[in-house]
């Protein structure tokens, strides 16, 4: 069985980049935003449902307003669990069959990008989990950057999740991201480094008790 990573962090906390430089090292990522995206994509499993639920002003011509769809469900706690509730069970669905397959490749370690991992529960699938993180004031003022949003909306949205702080002291290790997109590229590759030799030790150890 492949070691399971949690990866997770706060909205705008550089988690993606995190994902990618464990993905440029040759890491399995199994990326929870991604198969999200799949599933709300023109044809995909949860467009439909997403209709009949929200009605057909999110849903024109077969694609999701993913903008206007965004600021409903980060304004209305109702509407984010039911949106949940439609796509949590199929990404938990494809998330198995792609960690089934990084399995039968014999993978050593498989990453989980999950932003909701504490939310949803699936840090009790990882073996130890690792957290991006910044400061709140920062991480503010680089959402309202990335995405356009006014101090509020993205308040909104940072509220809507677990605090990055919080994240941070449940998580086994933490990034610090402040630095540049190199840097905290380096620093987790480093951590999964230093996970691959402790692996290799354990199991040498195993082997000649």
């Amino acid at each position: 069985m492949s070691y399971i990573i949690g990866l997770t962090g706060g909205i705008a906390t550089g988690k993606s980049n995190l994902s990618s430089a464990l993905g440029a090292a040759g890491v399995p990522v199994v990326d929870a935003d991604k198969i999200s995206h799949g599933l709300t994509a023109p044809g995909g499993a949860a467009l439909e449902r997403i209709r009949e639920a929200f009605g057909g002003e999110y849903v024109k011509d077969g694609v999701l307003d993913r903008k206007a769809l965004g600021k409903l469900v980060f304004s209305d706690p109702e509407a984010l669990k039911t949106l949940n509730r439609i796509t949590h069970p199929l990404i938990f669905e494809e998330m198995d069959r792609q960690i089934a397959e990084a399995d039968r490749k014999d993978a050593p370690v498989v990453v989980l990008d999950v932003p909701l991992l504490y939310e949803t529960g699936l840090d009790a699938r990882c073996d130890e989990v690792w957290c991006a993180w910044i400061p709140k004031k920062v991480q503010l003022e680089r959402l309202m950057a990335r995405d356009g949003l006014s101090r509020k909306e993205a308040q909104a949205r940072v509220s809507s999740q677990m605090s990055a702080w919080e994240k941070r002291k449940r998580a086994d290790r933490y990034i610090d991201t402040r630095g540049t997109l190199e840097e905290s590229g380096e620093a987790v590759t480093r951590m999964y480094e230093e996970l691959l030799r402790r692996l290799i030790k354990e199991r040498n150890d195993a082997q000649n008790s």
